[in-house]
């Protein structure tokens, strides 16, 4: 559920439910410094938290929708943060983004609500703009194989492919081939509350 605020900030309830178990897993795999680039960064509640957590990082939000860029834009105007760039209009399903260089990369809870070619937009152009050695961070519900689905992870699935039919929970496997086909490693997994995943891969 979204609420929205008289400043066009919009707020996610789960953000506050699972932003601190995100930054934990990020202060793990982060370099010391540089640009991270958040892809689909939604209302712009994650990277307020992260760029307050994590001074010495510079990020950049990025979101296709209007609507979301003008809340990431009202959130970071009332952090008064300095850390964090104006968001910018990319879909992560177009070729040749406009951002060439990055030194960390996030998505959190966009793969399985968006159509297959963003994930396969966003591996492309991950292992174009990322340097070696750089991580690509996600974060969501996937199937994996081998390992049951819980019951609301299934709901859940269903509830999105109403919606749309290009959406829904995506087989991690599936992912990490692609990962692998544009230049990553083998993908490191950590068990999320709410069942989620997150999954850093590094560029080869």
């Amino acid at each position: 559920m979204t609420e929205a605020m008289p400043d066009e900030r919009l707020q996610y309830p789960a953000t506050s439910r699972n932003r601190d178990a995100i930054l934990e897993v990020l202060r793990g795999i982060l370099p010391t410094k540089g640009l991270v680039l958040e892809i689909a960064s939604g209302s712009g509640e994650h990277v307020i938290h992260f760029a307050q957590a994590l001074p010495e990082f510079i990020f950049q939000p990025s979101d296709p929708e209007e609507a979301a860029r003008k809340s990431i834009a009202a959130w970071v105007k009332d952090s008064g943060l300095n850390n964090v760039l104006g968001p910018i209009e990319l879909d992560a399903s177009s070729r040749a983004w406009p951002v060439q260089t990055a030194d960390a990369l996030l998505c959190i809870n966009m793969i399985h609500i968006s159509p297959w070619r963003a994930t396969e937009g966003l591996m492309r152009e991950a292992g174009r703009i990322l340097p070696s050695g750089a991580p690509l961070y996600l974060y969501g519900p996937y199937r994996q194989k081998d390992v049951e689905t819980v019951a609301s992870n299934e709901a859940f699935d269903a509830s999105l492919k109403q919606r749309n039919s290009d959406w829904g929970l995506r087989n991690l496997e599936d992912v990490a081939a692609l990962a692998k086909a544009s230049g990553f490693s083998e993908p490191q997994v950590t068990q999320m509350p709410a069942n989620n995943l997150s999954v850093v891969f590094r560029r080869t």
